[in-house]
C-alpha cells in the first residue's frame, strides 16, 4: 500500500505544481512577511531573499510567475504591519500544518533566510518561533540543523 500511496502523492504534487498551489504559496509569503517586518523595518535584501526562496520551490515556481509572487508578497507584508494582519498570516501559514514535513520545513527555512540578513535578532527569533509553531515544527532545532551558510 505504501508504494501506491507514494505514487499517488507524487502525481498529486506534480498536478499542484502545474495548477499552482495557492495554499503553499500563501504560507511561504506569509511566513516571510511576518519575519521581515518583525524588527519594524523592511530591507530590500529581505524582500529579494523572500522572492528568491519562494521561487526556488519547484511547486510554487511552476504555478506562479514573478509578478504574481511579488504581488502576493506585498499583500503579505501589508498584513504583517498590524497585529490582526500578522494573525491572519499565521492562519495562512498554519493551513499547511498537515502537509509533509519537507514542505513545512522549506517554508520555515525560507523565512529563516529572510530573518538572517543582519543576524536573527530577538524580534525575528520570536516571529520565527510563531511561524514554527504554526507549522508544527521545532524552529530552534531546524536553525541548529541548517545553520546559515
Amino acid at each position: 500500500m505504501g508504494l501506491l500511496h507514494d505514487a499517488v502523492e507524487r502525481f498529486r504534487t506534480t498536478l499542484k505544481a502545474y495548477a499552482g498551489d495557492e495554499t503553499l504559496m500563501q504560507a511561504a509569503v506569509s511566513a516571510c512577511a511576518n519575519v521581515a517586518v518583525a524588527d519594524g523595518e523592511l530591507m530590500t535584501e529581505e524582500f529579494e531573499t523572500a522572492l528568491a526562496g519562494i521561487r526556488a520551490n519547484p511547486i510554487i515556481e511552476k504555478g506562479y510567475d514573478s509578478l504574481m509572487l511579488e504581488h502576493a508578497l506585498y499583500e503579505g507584508l501589508g498584513r504583517a504591519r498590524t497585529r490582526a494582519g500578522r494573525a491572519e498570516n499565521l492562519v495562512r501559514i498554519g493551513a499547511i500544518a498537515e502537509r509533509s514535513e519537507e514542505q513545512r520545513r522549506n517554508v520555515f527555512l525560507i523565512a529563516a533566510d529572510v530573518a538572517d540578513h543582519e543576524g536573527i535578532g530577538r524580534e525575528e527569533h520570536a516571529a520565527l518561533a510563531e511561524v514554527g509553531a504554526a507549522l508544527r515544527l521545532n524552529g530552534d532545532a531546524l536553525l541548529r540543523r541548517f545553520p546559515e551558510v
